[in-house]
Protein backbone atom coordinates (compact mmCIF):
# COMPACT_ATOMS: atom_id res chain seq x y z
CA UNK A 1 0.00 0.00 0.00
CA UNK A 2 1.22 3.30 -0.83
CA UNK A 3 0.39 6.57 0.01
CA UNK A 4 0.78 9.96 -3.07
CA UNK A 5 2.61 13.11 -0.82
CA UNK A 6 2.56 15.65 -3.39
CA UNK A 7 4.94 18.62 -2.34
CA UNK A 8 4.00 22.08 -3.62
CA UNK A 9 7.68 23.86 -3.13
CA UNK A 10 10.17 26.53 -4.89
CA UNK A 11 13.73 25.69 -4.77
CA UNK A 12 14.62 29.41 -3.49
CA UNK A 13 11.50 29.10 -0.55
CA UNK A 14 13.90 28.64 2.84
CA UNK A 15 10.86 27.50 4.87
CA UNK A 16 10.37 24.51 2.11
CA UNK A 17 14.00 23.58 2.66
CA UNK A 18 13.20 23.40 5.91
CA UNK A 19 10.23 21.87 5.64
CA UNK A 20 11.53 19.30 3.54
CA UNK A 21 14.54 18.14 6.05
CA UNK A 22 11.66 17.87 8.68
CA UNK A 23 9.39 15.52 6.55
CA UNK A 24 13.32 13.69 5.77
CA UNK A 25 14.03 13.03 9.81
CA UNK A 26 10.78 11.66 10.08
CA UNK A 27 10.81 9.38 6.94
CA UNK A 28 14.49 8.15 8.29
CA UNK A 29 12.51 6.83 11.50
CA UNK A 30 10.07 4.89 9.58
CA UNK A 31 12.01 3.62 6.84
CA UNK A 32 8.86 1.57 5.60
CA UNK A 33 6.49 4.40 5.00
CA UNK A 34 4.26 4.31 2.38
CA UNK A 35 4.49 7.82 0.84
CA UNK A 36 5.32 7.97 -2.64
CA UNK A 37 6.25 11.84 -3.48
CA UNK A 38 5.97 14.03 -6.36
CA UNK A 39 7.01 17.32 -6.66
CA UNK A 40 5.34 20.30 -7.79
CA UNK A 41 6.28 23.94 -9.36
CA UNK A 42 4.83 26.99 -7.37
CA UNK A 43 6.87 30.43 -8.35
CA UNK A 44 7.46 32.99 -5.10
CA UNK A 45 8.27 35.05 -7.50
CA UNK A 46 5.90 34.86 -11.11
CA UNK A 47 7.29 38.38 -12.33
CA UNK A 48 10.90 38.09 -11.42
CA UNK A 49 12.90 38.84 -14.89
CA UNK A 50 13.95 35.89 -16.31
CA UNK A 51 17.59 36.58 -15.88
CA UNK A 52 16.59 37.43 -12.09
CA UNK A 53 17.89 40.33 -10.09
CA UNK A 54 20.34 41.72 -8.35
CA UNK A 55 19.60 40.51 -4.34
CA UNK A 56 19.50 43.67 -2.98
CA UNK A 57 16.96 45.20 -5.46
CA UNK A 58 15.35 42.12 -4.55
CA UNK A 59 15.21 42.57 -0.51
CA UNK A 60 14.60 46.60 -1.45
CA UNK A 61 11.77 46.23 -3.49
CA UNK A 62 10.22 43.54 -1.46
CA UNK A 63 10.68 44.55 1.90
CA UNK A 64 11.86 47.93 1.93
CA UNK A 65 15.26 47.20 2.77
CA UNK A 66 17.46 45.14 4.72
CA UNK A 67 16.41 45.78 8.10
CA UNK A 68 13.15 44.65 7.26
CA UNK A 69 14.59 41.80 5.52
CA UNK A 70 16.82 40.95 8.29
CA UNK A 71 13.46 40.79 10.46
CA UNK A 72 11.53 38.66 7.97
CA UNK A 73 14.45 36.29 7.59
CA UNK A 74 15.41 36.10 11.50
CA UNK A 75 12.72 33.28 12.20
CA UNK A 76 13.65 31.69 9.08
CA UNK A 77 17.67 31.64 9.91
CA UNK A 78 16.64 30.62 13.75
CA UNK A 79 14.23 27.73 12.36
CA UNK A 80 16.78 26.14 10.27
CA UNK A 81 19.44 26.15 12.82
CA UNK A 82 17.38 24.48 15.19
CA UNK A 83 16.91 21.68 12.19
CA UNK A 84 20.72 21.46 11.90
CA UNK A 85 20.34 23.25 8.11
CA UNK A 86 23.36 26.15 7.06
CA UNK A 87 21.44 28.88 5.28
CA UNK A 88 24.29 31.70 3.85
CA UNK A 89 22.12 34.20 2.78
CA UNK A 90 25.18 36.72 3.50
CA UNK A 91 26.93 35.07 0.45
CA UNK A 92 23.55 35.54 -1.99
CA UNK A 93 24.28 37.84 -4.68
CA UNK A 94 21.12 37.34 -7.22
CA UNK A 95 17.94 35.95 -6.85
CA UNK A 96 16.88 33.74 -9.71
CA UNK A 97 14.00 33.51 -11.68
CA UNK A 98 13.05 30.07 -10.59
CA UNK A 99 11.03 28.79 -14.07
CA UNK A 100 14.06 26.80 -15.00
CA UNK A 101 14.94 25.23 -12.29
CA UNK A 102 11.27 23.56 -11.96
CA UNK A 103 11.74 22.70 -15.70
CA UNK A 104 14.95 20.71 -14.18
CA UNK A 105 12.75 19.08 -11.41
CA UNK A 106 10.18 18.04 -14.09
CA UNK A 107 12.90 16.06 -16.34
CA UNK A 108 14.56 14.67 -13.25
CA UNK A 109 11.14 13.30 -12.52
CA UNK A 110 11.04 11.60 -15.79
CA UNK A 111 14.48 9.92 -14.71
CA UNK A 112 12.95 9.15 -11.31
CA UNK A 113 15.71 11.51 -9.89
CA UNK A 114 13.51 14.49 -8.99
CA UNK A 115 13.83 14.23 -4.99
CA UNK A 116 17.71 14.41 -5.93
CA UNK A 117 17.03 17.39 -8.05
CA UNK A 118 15.32 19.15 -4.95
CA UNK A 119 18.01 18.48 -2.54
CA UNK A 120 20.79 19.54 -5.06
CA UNK A 121 18.84 22.87 -5.88
CA UNK A 122 18.49 23.49 -2.18
CA UNK A 123 21.78 22.82 -1.84
CA UNK A 124 23.39 24.54 -4.32
CA UNK A 125 21.37 27.93 -3.77
CA UNK A 126 20.91 27.90 0.42
CA UNK A 127 24.75 26.70 0.87
CA UNK A 128 26.20 27.37 -1.82
CA UNK A 129 24.73 30.45 -2.73
CA UNK A 130 25.07 29.97 -6.44
CA UNK A 131 22.64 31.31 -8.93
CA UNK A 132 20.24 28.39 -9.60
CA UNK A 133 18.57 30.38 -12.72
CA UNK A 134 21.47 29.85 -14.63
CA UNK A 135 21.62 27.17 -17.92
CA UNK A 136 25.29 26.49 -16.52
CA UNK A 137 24.88 26.16 -12.85
CA UNK A 138 21.61 24.22 -13.74
CA UNK A 139 23.78 21.68 -15.96
CA UNK A 140 26.25 21.22 -13.09
CA UNK A 141 23.29 20.23 -10.93
CA UNK A 142 22.20 18.09 -13.56
CA UNK A 143 25.66 16.74 -13.88
CA UNK A 144 25.83 15.91 -9.93
CA UNK A 145 22.82 13.50 -9.55
CA UNK A 146 23.54 11.54 -12.47
CA UNK A 147 21.50 13.24 -15.03
CA UNK A 148 23.33 14.36 -18.87
CA UNK A 149 24.47 17.91 -18.74
CA UNK A 150 24.44 18.86 -22.16
CA UNK A 151 21.10 17.13 -22.88
CA UNK A 152 19.76 19.50 -20.04
CA UNK A 153 21.63 22.71 -21.06
CA UNK A 154 20.22 22.16 -24.97
CA UNK A 155 16.53 21.54 -23.25
CA UNK A 156 16.74 24.83 -21.70
CA UNK A 157 17.98 26.44 -24.59
CA UNK A 158 14.45 25.45 -25.88
CA UNK A 159 10.49 26.37 -24.79
CA UNK A 160 10.23 23.04 -23.35
CA UNK A 161 7.78 22.36 -20.77
CA UNK A 162 7.20 26.42 -20.01
CA UNK A 163 4.34 26.57 -20.62
CA UNK A 164 3.26 23.12 -18.51
CA UNK A 165 5.75 24.50 -15.52
CA UNK A 166 3.38 27.57 -15.60
CA UNK A 167 -0.19 26.19 -15.91
CA UNK A 168 0.87 23.59 -13.24
CA UNK A 169 1.46 26.56 -10.83
CA UNK A 170 -1.35 28.16 -11.69
CA UNK A 171 -3.73 25.24 -11.12
CA UNK A 172 -2.33 25.30 -7.58
CA UNK A 173 -3.40 28.67 -7.06
CA UNK A 174 -6.61 27.68 -8.50
CA UNK A 175 -7.03 25.04 -5.63
CA UNK A 176 -5.69 27.47 -3.12
CA UNK A 177 -2.72 27.34 -2.46
CA UNK A 178 -1.44 30.98 -1.54
CA UNK A 179 1.84 29.84 -0.20
CA UNK A 180 4.81 27.21 -0.02
CA UNK A 181 5.53 23.75 0.85
CA UNK A 182 2.11 22.99 0.72
CA UNK A 183 2.08 19.02 1.12
CA UNK A 184 -1.05 17.28 0.28
CA UNK A 185 -1.67 13.57 1.61
CA UNK A 186 -3.73 10.90 -0.81
CA UNK A 187 -5.22 13.90 -2.67
CA UNK A 188 -6.88 15.17 -0.07
CA UNK A 189 -5.37 16.41 3.10
CA UNK A 190 -3.41 19.70 2.80
CA UNK A 191 -0.52 20.37 4.89
CA UNK A 192 1.18 24.13 4.87
CA UNK A 193 3.88 24.97 5.96
CA UNK A 194 7.43 23.72 7.08
CA UNK A 195 5.79 20.63 10.08
CA UNK A 196 8.17 19.34 12.72
CA UNK A 197 9.39 15.87 12.05
CA UNK A 198 7.19 14.98 14.64
CA UNK A 199 3.97 15.96 13.15
CA UNK A 200 4.88 14.03 10.08
CA UNK A 201 5.78 10.67 12.59
CA UNK A 202 2.06 11.07 13.34
CA UNK A 203 0.58 12.03 10.06
CA UNK A 204 2.68 8.59 8.90
CA UNK A 205 1.52 6.40 12.55
CA UNK A 206 -2.06 7.02 11.49
CA UNK A 207 -1.83 6.31 7.94
CA UNK A 208 0.03 2.85 8.77
CA UNK A 209 -2.51 1.99 11.40
CA UNK A 210 -5.25 2.61 8.89
CA UNK A 211 -3.66 -0.13 6.53
CA UNK A 212 -2.88 -2.48 9.50
CA UNK A 213 -5.55 -2.23 12.52
CA UNK A 214 -4.82 -3.99 15.30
Amino acid sequence: MTVKLDIISDPICPWCYIGKNNLDKALAQIPDHPFVIEWHPFQLNPDMPAEGMDRRAYLEGKFGGKEAAVKVYAPIVEHAQNAGLQINFEAMKRTPNTLDAHRLIHWAGIESKQTAAVDALFHAYFVDARDIGNAEVLGDIADSIGMDAAVVQKLLATDNDIDDIKSRDAHSRQMGVTSVPTFIVDNKHAVPGAQPPELWLKVIGEIMEQVNPG
